[in-house]
């Protein structure tokens, strides 16, 4: 009996209708992306500082659009069953390889969230990305030893942003495409838009974790998450054309996502 239950969980994660609706999910979760360079961009270039480059703020920036609740949960819909999809590889697809596991189990866990949080907007509830974490690492810090762990999850961030840097460099991402339909010239720029765009991602996410860490141990909660790390990035010196090359980053880890959605193996 447990074995037909297994056989039926493992048909739904092969299904061909989750695959559609997980593609849209790439598309969507693309979307996102380019969404946060734009602010992003905006930030740099703007004398408001009102916009939020976070997921969050290119969540509200979509609701704003014409039919912009419906297209919110298009991307809620579609970056859930890719969280499925993802979560199905995570059981079934890698039994002998636990790297892949984890690596897809975290991804499931970030479309759900990235899900959750469209859904959220589209009600009218949703908070912003740094509020809610500021609140998150609040009520960690409240419990015994929460400094230590909310500095050693900002730790495993700054890991996350390394491995994401990495996988840029080494252009390992390719073997999750099919390019073999592709000319060359057209390969090469899809591998030129991964590599940047990841490892523009792998250090935004590292300095979202080096912040998380500094903030706790300086008792600093200001500039947290994801626009707290582009607000430190503007800050620098030549900061706007720092925070303009981090945005042109998301902007190609978006375009490449949505390539995705037509050549990731499945």
């Amino acid at each position: 009996m447990p074995t037909n239950a297994s056989g039926k969980a493992e048909q739904v994660g092969d299904s061909a209708s989750l695959e559609i609706v997980a593609r849209a999910g790439l598309i969507a979760y693309g979307v996102v992306h380019l969404l946060i360079g734009w602010l992003a961009l905006q930030i740099a270039w703007s004398a408001s500082d009102s916009k939020s480059a976070d997921p969050s703020g290119a969540l509200k920036t979509l609701a704003a659009q014409p039919f912009g609740k419906i297209l919110l949960w298009l991307v809620a819909v579609g970056l859930v069953a890719l969280a499925l999809w993802q979560a199905s590889e995570a059981i079934w697809g890698y039994r002998k390889r636990v790297r892949k596991q984890v690596t897809s189990g975290l991804l499931a866990v970030i479309y759900a969230a990235l899900g959750v949080s469209a859904a959220s907007v589209a009600l009218g509830t949703g908070q912003s990305s740094s509020q809610s974490q500021k609140q998150a690492t609040s009520g960690v810090l409240a419990w015994p030893g929460g400094s230590v762990i909310v500095v050693v999850a900002g730790l495993i961030i700054i890991g996350v942003g390394a491995a994401l840097v990495v996988k840029g460099v080494k252009k390992s991402f390719a073997e999750e495409i099919d390019t073999s339909s592709m000319s060359a010239g057209a390969r090469k720029g899809v591998a030129r838009l991964g590599q940047v765009g990841y490892i523009a991602k792998g250090v935004a996410l590292g300095l979202v974790g080096g912040l998380l860490s500094y903030a706790t141990l300086t008792l600093d909660r200001q500039n947290q998450g994801l626009d707290g790390a582009m607000q430190t990035i503007l800050a620098q010196p030549f900061g706007r054309f720092l925070l303009t090359a981090a945005a042109l980053g998301f902007v190609a880890f978006g375009v490449f996502a949505i390539l995705q959605s037509r050549y990731r193996r499945m």
